[in-house]
């Protein structure tokens, strides 16, 4: 508890220009794996837009969302899934970067060790590695949309600002995972993020269905979650319309990946002081 109160951990995040070359060290190992990574990336989110999409999108038809300027307006559940799915997709490609590579490099590869050996810091490895699960997340939700748009699922010229809201996205999960992976002690450690984090704020964040039919409490609990924020950006775009209190969504992403990263980094220290 002393060490988790230590006010140098908690010190403000000092990176200096140095994280890039981190970033590029990551970029130039991944090189060598990028078909197979980008095929794993893309692969489960494209099976559940194709089974559930069509197949289940056949039984559903449509389904009515309220309009940003008032009324309502039918949906087919393909782009409403679509919408939904790519935000998924996003979140989850950064967590896993950010969890099982970054502790592989930081745990079992000793990698961060030896970049210390250089005039590196802590700070500027930690900045690296959230930057490069936010890319890799963002490369993937960009070949998730780009399969999208050959299916015709989405054509609005607004969806360009998706990619904005996806790399925000990425940033933002990516700073809320390496806080589990400063505190892992092994990768089973991860199952309880996903279990009790990550796969109940899918089903609540408007995902799959509308957020509207669900019970007043789980609404509440559901519109403080990041994800639902990415979403409710997200799936205007698809539809042609600008988002509903966009300013509020944005702020609520970047006001967690800021409070996440700086948690994450004040663990990190901790862990390597010791």
């Amino acid at each position: 508890m002393r060490d988790v109160l230590n006010p140098a951990c908690w010190a403000p995040p000092r990176p200096s220009g140095r994280f890039v070359a981190v970033w590029r060290r990551n970029l130039l190992v991944w090189r060598k794996l990028a078909i197979p990574s980008l095929v794993g990336n893309i692969a489960e989110p494209l099976i559940w837009l194709v089974a559930f999409g069509y197949g289940m999108g056949a039984l559903v038809g449509s389904v009515t969302l309220p309009l940003p300027g008032g009324g309502t307006q039918p949906v087919p559940y393909l782009v409403f899934l679509a919408s939904g799915s790519v935000c998924m997709s996003t979140m989850n490609a950064a967590t896993f970067e950010a969890l099982y590579s970054a502790f592989s490099r930081m745990h079992v590869q000793r990698t961060w060790d030896g970049i210390l050996n250089a005039p590196v810091t802590l700070d500027d490895i930690v900045l690296a590695e959230m930057l490069w699960a936010a890319f890799k997340a963002l490369f993937a939700a960009s070949a998730i949309l780009l399969v999208m748009l050959l299916l015709g699922i989405g054509h609005s010229p607004k969806l360009v600002l998706a990619w904005a809201v996806l790399a925000l996205t990425g940033v933002t999960f990516a700073s809320l995972a390496l806080i589990f992976n400063a505190l892992a002690k092994g990768y089973d450690f991860f199952t309880y993020y996903f279990t009790l984090f990550l796969t109940p704020m899918m089903f609540v964040s408007g995902v799959f269905f509308p957020r509207e039919q669900l019970p007043g409490w789980v609404q509440a609990v559901g519109e403080a979650l990041p994800l639902t924020h990415a979403v409710q950006l997200v799936r205007p775009l698809f539809l042609d319309h600008w988002p509903a209190d966009a300013a509020r969504h944005v702020a609520v992403l970047a006001g967690y990946a800021l409070a996440a990263f700086w948690v994450a980094l004040a663990l990190t220290r901790r862990r390597f002081a010791r």
